[in-house]
């Protein structure tokens, strides 16, 4: 069955998801019924194309790598120029992607592309942690009156199922606490601070070559980053509807000493960035900060730039899954998570 895709952001996510269109081809047809039909793209830098008809996805993906825009892509009936509202307005779309860059102090643009495209009848699956944080009660309670589907697997730990492993696998189970490592970045940094002795500036020097940290990396080191997934777990998950400003505490990993890591060592102890949230009197409890953990915790073993959650659950004990934080297909696979699972339901 054919899906109509509408995709606002092109860059590494958006270019990631379509390479699996791509690839996947033959077995999303065999084993899903799932034809997509790609109708427009707009990206703040590379322009916007608009395409009922549908646009060829391979011939597409070869011209933006090439070219790197989207404007001039060759196709017949083609409507170029558009901004993304306009291009949400003009399209004739069931599902929306939303990947472009995010925005947590005001959750813009994308949620107007979320808002527009809920009000044109469109389903939406974003990574986009802005909305997410500021926004999900008022963006879902629209979703429902517009009766479109709203899901967001790949806004917390990218293509590891969070979500998916909440609704289905522990479905039953009150999830009373979440802890865990949310930012690969850091985690990175503390790696390598403890294993190869390595001091502070020298591993986020690493961090910033290798591409994990960006030349302003406060949003990872001081835990905003973090703190954005905690408020999207604390709200999701457990009910809440807190926002940034609501956190009990944000402390990040600029304040941590190679003398810290060794003496956390020598105790047996490992630091991790950890962000936690629980409800406790029917209030949320929701901090980002560095812990020493014993090294007996399944966080303390993850290493690198990988993310892992623990779930305090009811039935099942504690549940710990890791997997990678970011990445071009792990988030494109994290998209295709949700278009699958609305194609299934719409």
């Amino acid at each position: 069955m054919q899906r109509r895709i509408v995709l606002i952001g092109c860059g590494v996510v958006g270019q990631g998801f379509l390479e699996i269109l791509v690839r996947k081809k033959e077995m999303l047809e065999r084993e899903f019924s799932f034809e997509p039909v790609l109708v427009g793209v707009a990206d703040m830098m590379k322009g916007s194309i608009l395409v009922n008809e549908g646009i060829d996805i391979p011939g597409f993906m070869v011209h933006v790598k090439a070219k790197g825009t989207v404007h001039d892509f060759p196709a017949e009936g083609a409507i170029v120029g558009l901004n993304s509202l306009d291009l949400l307005e003009q399209a004739e779309a069931d599902i929306m992607v939303e990947v472009t860059y995010t925005d947590i102090k005001t959750g813009e643009p994308a949620t107007s592309h979320i808002r527009k495209a809920f009000e044109r009848g469109m389903c939406v699956a974003t990574t986009n942690k802005g909305p997410m944080a500021l926004h999900f009660r008022d963006l879902s309670k629209l979703a429902e009156a517009k009766n479109v589907l709203f899901r967001y697997e790949g806004v917390v730990m990218s293509g590891t199922p969070i979500f998916d492993l909440l609704e289905y696998c522990l479905a039953g189970n009150e999830i009373q606490e979440i802890k865990g490592i949310l930012n690969g970045t850091t985690n990175f940094m503390l790696t390598k601070m403890e294993e190869e002795n390595m001091s502070y500036p020298d591993a986020l020097a690493l961090a910033q070559k290798l591409g994990y940290a960006e030349a302003d990396p406060t949003a990872d080191v001081e835990g905003f980053d973090a703190l954005a997934k905690v408020v999207i777990l604390s709200n999701v998950v457990l009910g809440g509807n807190i926002s940034p400003a609501d956190a009990q505490e944000r402390v990040g990993i600029s304040g941590i000493t190679i003398e810290d890591i060794r003496k956390a060592k020598a105790e047996e102890m490992r630091y991790k960035l950890i962000g936690s949230a629980r409800k406790e009197h029917g209030k949320i409890i929701a901090s980002v900060r560095p812990e020493k953990l014993p090294l007996s915790d399944p966080l303390a073993g993850v290493g690198g730039a990988v993310n892992a959650l623990t779930f305090k659950t009811d039935l099942s004990g504690p549940i710990t899954i890791q997997g990678s934080g970011a990445g071009k297909l792990e988030t494109g696979f994290a998209i295709l998570i949700d278009v699958l699972n609305m194609h299934k339901e719409m």
